[in-house]
């Protein structure tokens, strides 16, 4: 396959988890980067689910983090399907560092993005059923990814929801270990230890 012919789309939330990648339709290769000038944010994308997401938003000199994803460009229409809300545009491969000393690979490559960032409410907060998807995604990473996570996301202060009884996030996943998730969670969130220990079993 050619260089023109291989895409890559830059997953930066729940994206970087596997099983949630694969809910929505086949990818490729994955590798862990560093995102220049753009910054990433809680944000209310859509009030249908009654949560927030996260979405990032052009700016020069940010930086976070999140995954390359190879992908077909027969799969990308599955994609802009479950990015609706976000702008799909192509960034330059001078914007991405890789976490390890290999080469990124070269081809088209495309970020969903925002132009606005709208703060979570208590109408939609930002819920742990999500939260638990991207966190549990960034684990798969390494210590070094998830520091970056927590520290490169704005809005930890926003309205937070301990939804895991009956969660709010479409593609969430009760079988994942909240134990460590909720150590993440606590040391960002304005949450209590009482309201963490919620789980999707209890």
């Amino acid at each position: 396959m050619s260089v023109q012919n291989r895409h890559f789309i830059v997953g930066y939330g729940s994206l970087i988890s596997g099983i949630s990648r694969a809910k929505t339709g086949e990818t490729g290769r994955v590798w862990p980067i560093k995102i220049a000038d753009f910054e990433r944010h809680w944000s209310v994308m859509t009030s249908e689910f009654g949560m927030s997401s996260v979405a990032v938003i052009p700016k020069k000199g940010a930086y976070c983090n999140g995954v390359l994803i190879e992908i077909s460009e027969a799969e990308i229409p599955v994609f802009d399907l479950r990015e609706q809300g976000y702008e799909r545009a192509q960034i330059d491969s001078s914007q991405l560092s890789s976490y390890q000393d290999e080469a990124l690979p070269n081809g088209t490559v495309w970020i969903y993005h925002s132009d606005d960032i709208t703060p979570p409410t208590p109408a939609c907060p930002i819920t742990l059923s999500y939260a638990d998807v991207i966190l549990a995604g960034c684990m798969e990473q390494g210590d070094a990814f998830v520091r970056d996570f927590l520290q490169h996301t704005c809005g930890w202060e926003s309205p937070l929801l301990n939804d895991r009884q009956h969660p709010r996030y479409p593609r969430v996943q009760p079988e994942l270990n909240t134990t460590p998730l909720n150590a993440l969670l606590e040391s960002v969130a304005n949450i209590t230890q009482q309201e963490l220990a919620i789980t999707y079993e209890s």
